[in-house]
């Protein structure tokens, strides 16, 4: 038996859901950290433990990118859930941040694509709010691994194919060549024995 992924609806749903809070009002930032800690506690200790291990593997690799350890953890934590959430790799996710921006949430191409993940500002009219701000990290990463979940899903499964739609170079290898290098030479680690 395959394991399913969520269904791209599904998956829109929770960047919407998250986007517009039931009460229709923005969570004061203070309960922030107390949501972000209840739906930690959802996690078995196993998942809870596997999570840690990844954030522990990845921060020594990460800190070519950025000095701040808490920082690191901080942006570790977020792609983990995001990608999980997605029905991604995480690591495969660092692989096309590093590609993309070279974990500079600022970064603006010369096509306009915005973030960490370099989403390009037609998806928020696709996927979420006016307000939505596309440098923000937790919410260009959401944005980021719902579409490149999106086009896994249209492209049955085909990293290859998905993230050359993701870019926009359907037909061309160049870029996915260039990601799945970094995620094999940087981000996937060894199977543990």
């Amino acid at each position: 038996m395959t394991a399913r992924r969520p269904s791209v609806a599904i998956t829109l749903g929770v960047l919407l859901l998250d986007a517009v809070p039931l009460a229709a009002q923005p969570l004061p930032p203070a309960l922030r950290p107390t949501l972000e800690t209840a739906n930690q506690q959802h996690q078995t200790a196993q998942q809870q433990w596997a999570a840690r291990q990844w954030r522990m593997q990845m921060d020594a690799p990460l800190a070519r990118f950025i000095d701040d350890a808490a920082q690191r953890q901080t942006l570790l934590t977020r792609i983990y859930q995001e990608a999980r959430l997605a029905g991604l790799p995480p690591d495969l996710v660092l692989a096309l941040i590093q590609v993309e921006s070279a974990f500079k949430a600022d970064a603006i191409s010369s096509a306009g694509a915005v973030g960490l993940m370099q989403i390009m500002p037609f998806w928020i009219s696709e996927l979420g709010l006016p307000i939505d701000d596309l440098t923000h990290p937790p919410r260009n990463l959401r944005y980021g691994c719902t579409i490149l979940a999106h086009y896994l899903a249209i492209e049955s499964g085909d990293f290859t194919r998905a993230l050359a739609r993701y870019n926009g170079s359907l037909g061309e290898t160049w870029y996915p060549e260039r990601v799945m290098q970094a995620w094999r030479d940087t981000w996937r680690q060894p199977p543990q024995r």
